[in-house]
């Protein structure tokens, strides 16, 4: 016992704290604690990361688009199931006053085959008239130029290496040829756009090559419509406007929106959100559990203690403080290994799937109150050990 007198003067002074010898006066069991935390923190970091990962890389090309407004036929869902609409809806946009320009787009999977070990695979083709603006990348007008060509394609060089070498032989001045459908076509020039999550690579193509690759597209049909507005236009009052002008069948969406709406189709129509969540919910139960049986063994062990420090006169809610003061120790020191390996595994992900996989200060804010949830909610049930603390058993 006359262990405790120095202990409580020195929690009195605050030279140490006494939520921090508690913990250390054990190393084995908060290495275990900390391991157990930290497991749950890259878990959710993972889950979270994967989940907005994949919505993120859905729209891909979306960003990349020169456009304030997009036309789509209602009959759309997605980027991998898009219907055609009649051209001439997009070309009546142009009565607007603020509608600066259009571009048609067309849209669809096709097949294409690797050049060296004649594998298929889908592929995604945009098609477009070459002089008309596309993209946000300034430097893709010099290189459209060869769509003029018939047969000639371009592509997307972050594609996925099942599509076969084609960036390395075209770099190194090969003739790369391939099939769409039986139909031959050349690389004529190399694009950085990236894979999104309904297709693993991009080509783009003139409106008149895409035609004849897909020779049952519906004459006077494109898939989307890229609208482009005046300097110092409102995209959401031109939206309303194109709305109540435009019939019914087509739909108007700001560049954002377009974004938003397919995010929605992979967020409701597939599992992925629910199980990503639920992998991050799994981790987050498994750190709970981790450091609850941590503090309440904590709290058992010196629960002599505790009853002692009661009968000098420190009152209940002092002794519950120190529990949760433990719980914040354990939720920093958890936290930052779990951050600096979600970070590592990243970087990984990105290199070995492509996916845009970062970790930014949204995902960063929210693991981290998830821990601190997590550790003070487990020192909260802890705490009912204390009320076990009875000083008239020691005496």
């Amino acid at each position: 016992m006359s262990a405790l007198p120095r202990l409580a003067a020195l929690w009195s002074r605050r030279r140490i704290p006494l939520a921090w010898l508690l913990l250390t006066r054990q190393p084995a069991r908060l290495a275990v604690a900390l391991a157990g935390i930290s497991f749950a923190g890259i878990l959710m970091f993972m889950q979270f990361g994967f989940r907005d990962g994949l919505f993120d890389a859905s729209v891909t090309v979306h960003k990349l688009f020169d456009t304030d407004l997009v036309l789509l036929s209602p009959r759309s869902s997605s980027s991998v199931s898009m219907a055609g609409f009649p051209r001439r809806r997009l070309v009546q946009t142009l009565a607007d006053p603020d509608v600066a320009g259009i571009t048609p787009v067309h849209w669809n999977l096709v097949i294409w085959r690797n050049p060296k070990d004649l594998s298929t695979r889908s592929i995604l083709a945009l098609g477009f008239e070459p002089r008309d603006p596309l993209f946000t990348d300034p430097g893709l007008a010099p290189k459209a130029k060869v769509l003029n060509q018939r047969g000639r394609v371009l592509f997307d060089e972050l594609s996925r290496p099942e599509f076969g070498p084609v960036a390395e032989w075209f770099r190194e001045g090969r003739t790369v040829e391939s099939e769409i459908g039986g139909k031959r076509v050349r690389v004529g020039g190399l694009v950085a756009l990236g894979v999104s999550f309904g297709a693993d690579g991009n080509i783009l193509t003139s409106s008149e090559t895409y035609l004849q690759l897909l020779p049952n597209t519906p004459p006077g049909s494109i898939e989307v419509g890229l609208i482009r507005l005046r300097p110092g236009a409102d995209p959401a009052e031109v939206k309303q406007r194109l709305e109540a002008s435009l019939p019914k069948d087509v739909n108007v969406f700001t560049k954002q929106g377009f974004m938003d709406f397919e995010k929605d189709y992979w967020r409701s129509s597939t599992a992925i959100g629910f199980i990503f969540t639920l992998g991050a919910a799994m981790g987050f139960i498994v750190g709970c559990v981790i450091v609850y049986q941590i503090l309440y063994s904590d709290v058992s062990d010196h629960l002599p203690e505790y009853a002692t420090l009661m009968a000098m006169g420190y009152p209940l809610s002092t002794l519950l403080g120190v529990v949760a003061r433990e719980g914040l120790l354990l939720a920093l020191l958890g936290y930052l290994p779990a951050y600096a390996a979600g970070q590592g595994l990243y970087s990984l992900v990105r290199s070995a799937t492509r996916l845009p996989v970062y970790m930014d200060t949204p995902r960063a804010v929210l693991v981290f109150s998830l821990i601190l949830v997590m550790c003070m909610g487990s020192a909260g049930m802890a705490m009912r050990r204390l009320g076990d603390a009875d000083p008239a058993e020691i005496f």
